[in-house]
């Protein structure tokens, strides 16, 4: 990197955008934006920072901060209506918002400070990103006010459910109908789990020498997404990453130059659940049984309102374990006598358990906020280690580098000190037995393995298996060490595999191999007695690759016999006492919030590979269920690519308050790299999948890269609120853009806070991805194409760089000065019959596009003008090694012609390509074009060709 890279880097270098005269003053902020929008936030101080990180949140996401406010308080039902109040129950009875106020008070005084900041620019900017978002309208809600503690509520709302507690229900009813040997038979990362995929590179294997980080967190899809691509810069940090809207800094996956790191969920169990027994006494107070008798409990009522319903009293009760979140306390209940389990009758509401919820941050006051800004000022691996001592929850494994190699694998957490058991069930409340014991468990940490060069981590039972019950199958971590060519056990061999760069790594995110298939796949092999098309059915799934891509059929007939297994297997009498009218999930002694965690036919499906392996059904019965299977499916004809069926289906707080969109459709399943989780004889839809994806270069950050589901803007119709699906989806990456002179500093402020001096070309002008676009095209396999006028001032040296090019010498401007070719676009642009526009491919620019009214130009006098003829003129962009793809020009020609002809005057389009390019010539007549006379120019001798309606088959 050169001097002028590292100033062009640096927070208050003077080069290009940097910052204005005087704004190293403490209140002052600045923010830019990339291509893809992405906000790039410099501040003269940390305190400044957080409350521009705080602004910038509530301009670009500010319906979905309102939507965590409202949970964190649980008030989602006043606006979102009855189904909403499962969640609302929940977020007051575990008293979140109270725990949220707790932990603040016990925040480092410049934490609090910090976190303070980020609430005053929410707060400041909430206003304005409200009027830009449709949902508020819809939904009739003002923006509320932000709490000091509201980013620790959000926090804690976001991570409550993250270590599946409510699986112990699952195992208690489990244990309880099939034994207490068969608790932990479902064992695996289920439907209501997040989980990631991540991997360490050292400098030995890589193509630069210094490390790489890759990865991609695993959690349910949101629309806004969960996860925001920021950047975070001030003397005395600058750290690009992925913060949660709602949090301030940057916690999970960060780059802060010197050092970067990332995490996945260590599978860990950190929450508890205890049997209560509760009375109430005459004067309406609320007792509990502890190990030293009956005593007095915190009780009291909370209203919640209901939008179009009555208001729902409910009543919340404390213990000395924790909050109750299941079962009520009853007038008649009994003393001593109270049962410990729920009754044979499953319906019945009377024999409910009483459950309360033990939970690290309600018993300590401690969520490890103080933490996050040292992770921002973190700049070796030694400091990040330090740092992450502090953390709380979730309990995560952490893989993290430095710029010297020096390497960092540990988890990171608090995982309270108590008997096994309360790992695994339901365990009573009123014996001392159960009780948490001072401080926290150690938490592991191993070496990077030197001999191999890698680490990898996605949640199999690995470093943190003393911590946790369930653990994802170990496939994806095997595939991810295969792939990098370091299966286990090389390390013996020496370094295995080739270099890799950071490009490299998508690669690795998108591969599909499903190796959980195997087991269903050797029973099929081995299915007795098969009809005709059943053996057929087999013989093709047996030559599968066992790759879940979206244009495999194949993907698709391994699910569906996969659905119809479960559901045999379901019916089978072994599983039936927890299966049909018996499945846990249809029982009112649970609140209908753990449903995902107790529904019996999810449960069966991701543990398939299990149950098709153990004894718990005879052999002879696996084979038959699969025999029975492969006849079922045979006999269907529907056959479709697994991309048209396993569409995401993200989770959206108000869906109806933007237009019905479709959803694209991907390659994987849960138990490949590529995890997008769909939920195995239910449905083919997946909710949970990469809510990101991140590659971070320790030897130059700007070949870092990255990707989120939908784009930087939680506002519908912007520019930025779609324009990553396609990256996405196809398994690309945008890069991390590290350059203060590539940014374009943009206007957003509100009359409460300092802003810098307009620019003088406007953000929204010198961004060609900002502006407004005229028509905006999906192009299936190629991405989306949007068209955007032309600025000719700040378009002048793009356009000079690519109509001065040799291969553009057909266009006539070959020796042209910038300056020139800036005053013809000015001219083109004075014109209300000739039109310059930039065509974007995903937000990048890709070709010249312009249009004009043929009797208003030159050539209307070469040939006769028909009624409805409309001209262009087409520029194709110098091809980048990424934008190099089969079809290129042919796929822009559709979104230009799909452009034309949305208005129903133009009738026919005419080109005048150079008589000499036979390429452009040749392209038209593949199009559909029609080729006319040649005609005589002042600068060139020019062919004809005409495209009709018609020729489309468009009326």
């Amino acid at each position: 990197m050169t001097t002028a890279d590292v100033d062009s880097e640096r927070p208050n270098g003077r080069s290009g955008h940097g910052p204005a005269d005087g704004f190293d003053g403490f209140d002052g902020f600045e923010v830019f934006r990339d291509g893809w929008g992405i906000p790039h936030l410099k501040a003269g101080g940390a305190l400044a920072l957080a409350r521009a990180q705080g602004h910038n949140a509530a301009l670009d996401r500010a319906w979905q901060l309102e939507t965590e406010r409202h949970r964190v308080l649980g008030t989602t039902a006043a606006y979102l209506g009855a189904e909403a109040l499962d969640w609302d129950r929940f977020a007051r009875r575990a008293r979140l918002a109270d725990t949220a106020r707790r932990c603040y008070d016990r925040l480092a005084p410049e934490t609090a400070a910090w976190v303070g900041a980020y609430v005053d620019g929410v707060n400041a900017g909430l206003a304005e990103g409200a009027a830009r978002a449709p949902e508020f309208a819809a939904a009739g809600l003002a923006p509320g006010r932000w709490e000091p503690w509201t980013p620790l509520g959000v926090w804690l709302s976001t991570h409550i459910l993250f270590a599946g507690f409510p699986t112990k229900l699952w195992r208690e009813e489990v244990a309880r109908r099939l034994g207490d040997g068969r608790a932990t038979l479902f064992a695996t990362d289920g439907p209501g789990t997040s989980g990631s995929n991540g991997w360490l590179l050292t400098g030995a294997r890589t193509t630069t020498g210094a490390p790489v980080i890759a990865g991609d967190p695993h959690r349910f899809i949101e629309d806004p997404g969960v996860y925001q691509q920021i950047r975070l810069a001030c003397p005395e940090f600058d750290v690009v990453g992925l913060a949660v809207p709602g949090v301030p800094g940057i916690a999970h996956f960060g780059h802060a130059g010197g050092v970067a790191w990332a995490i996945t969920n260590a599978m860990a169990d950190y929450q508890d659940l205890y049997r209560e027994q509760l009375r109430r006494t005459a004067d309406g107070g609320v007792e509990a049984l502890g190990p030293d008798g009956w005593y007095a409990v915190h009780a009291h009522t909370e209203t919640v309102e209901v939008a179009g319903g009555e208001p729902e009293t409910v009543e919340i009760v404390e213990t000395d374990r924790g909050p109750v979140i299941i079962g009520d306390v009853r007038d008649d209940a009994p003393g001593d006598e109270a049962p410990d389990a729920p009754g044979e009758a499953e319906g019945d509401v009377a024999d409910a358990p009483v459950i309360s919820l033990r939970y690290p941050p309600r018993v300590t006051g401690d969520l490890g906020f103080d933490v996050l800004p040292a992770l921002l000022r973190a700049r070796t691996v030694a400091d990040l280690d330090t740092a992450l001592d502090g953390w709380v929850e979730p309990v995560n494994v952490v893989l993290a580098a430095d710029t010297t190699g020096a390497t960092l694998h540990r988890v990171a957490g608090h995982v309270p000190v108590r008997p096994h058991e309360n790992r695994l069930r339901v365990v009573p409340a009123h014996d001392p037995a159960y009780a948490w014991r001072e401080g926290a468990e150690p938490t592991p940490r191993t070496e990077v393995d030197e001999a191999t060069g890698t680490a990898v981590m996605a949640n199999e039972r690995g470093l943190a298996a003393p911590l946790g019950i369930e653990f994802a199958p170990p496939h994806r971590a095997r595939r991810i060490r295969e792939l990098l060519g370091t299966p286990p056990g090389a390390g013996a061999r020496g370094l295995t595999g080739p270099p890799w760069s950071a490009a490299d790594m998508a690669a690795v995110h998108t591969d599909t191999r499903l190796a959980s298939s195997r087991q269903l796949l050797s029973l099929l092999a081995w299915a007795p007695d098969l009809g005709p098309d059943a053996e057929r059915l087999r013989d093709r799934l047996l030559l599968w690759d066992r790759h879940m891509d979206a244009d495999s059929a194949d993907a698709t007939l391994y699910s569906r016999l996969r659905a119809d297994v479960v559901h045999r297997l379901a019916a089978h009498p072994a599983l039936r006492p927890v299966t049909g009218d018996a499945d846990p999930w249809r029982s009112a002694a649970y609140p209908a919030l753990f449903r995902p965690w107790l529904a019996a036919v999810p449960r069966i499906g991701y543990a398939l590979e299990t149950l098709l392996t153990v004894g718990l059904l005879p052999y002879e019965d696996r084979l038959a269920i699969v025999a029975a299977s492969a006849e079922a499916v045979a006999a269907t004809e529907a056959e479709s690519p697994w991309g048209q069926v396993h569409r995401v289906s993200p989770w959206q707080a108000l869906p109806g308050a933007t237009p019905e969109e479709v959803w694209p459709g991907l390659a994987g399943d849960h138990d490949c790299v590529l995890s997008t989780s769909s939920v195995p004889g239910i449905t083919d839809l997946f909710a949970r999948g990469p809510a990101a994806r991140y590659v971070w270069d320790l030897a130059r950050r700007e070949d870092s890269l990255w990707v989120v589901p939908f784009g930087a803007s939680g506002v519908p119709g912007s520019a930025h609120h779609r324009d990553q699906s396609e990256l996405w989806a196809s398994g690309r990456l945008a890069p991390v853009t590290t350059d203060w002179n590539l940014l374009h500093r943009t206007e957003e402020s509100t009359t409460t806070m300092t802003t810098t001096p307009e620019p003088t070309v406007s953000a929204a002008s010198a961004v060609p991805a900002l502006r407004p676009a005229v028509h905006e095209q999906k192009v299936e396999g190629f991405g989306v194409v949007r068209l955007v006028p032309v600025d000719p001032a700040a378009d002048a040296e793009l356009l000079h760089r690519w109509v001065t090019e040799e291969r553009a010498r057909f266009w006539g401007m070959a020796d042209h000065t910038r300056e020139q070719v800036q005053e013809i676009y000015e001219f083109v642009d004075s014109l209300p019959t000739h039109h310059a526009y930039l065509a974007l491919r995903d937000g990048v620019p890709a070709a010249l596009f312009q249009t004009y009214q043929p009797d208003a130009d030159p050539v209307g006098e070469c040939y006769d003008v028909q009624p409805g003829d409309f001209g262009i003129h087409l520029l194709i962009a110098p091809a980048e090694d990424e934008g190099a793809v089969k079809g290129y020009t042919d796929a822009l020609l559709t979104a230009f012609i799909g452009y034309v002809f949305s208005d129903p005057a133009h009738l026919r389009v005419v080109v005048e390509p150079d008589a000499r390019n036979e390429k452009a010539l040749a392209r038209m007549v593949r199009v559909g074009f029609e080729l006319g006379p040649e005609i005589r120019k002042p600068e060139k001798t020019a062919r004809l060709a005409f495209l009709t309606r018609a020729a489309l088959g468009l009326v």
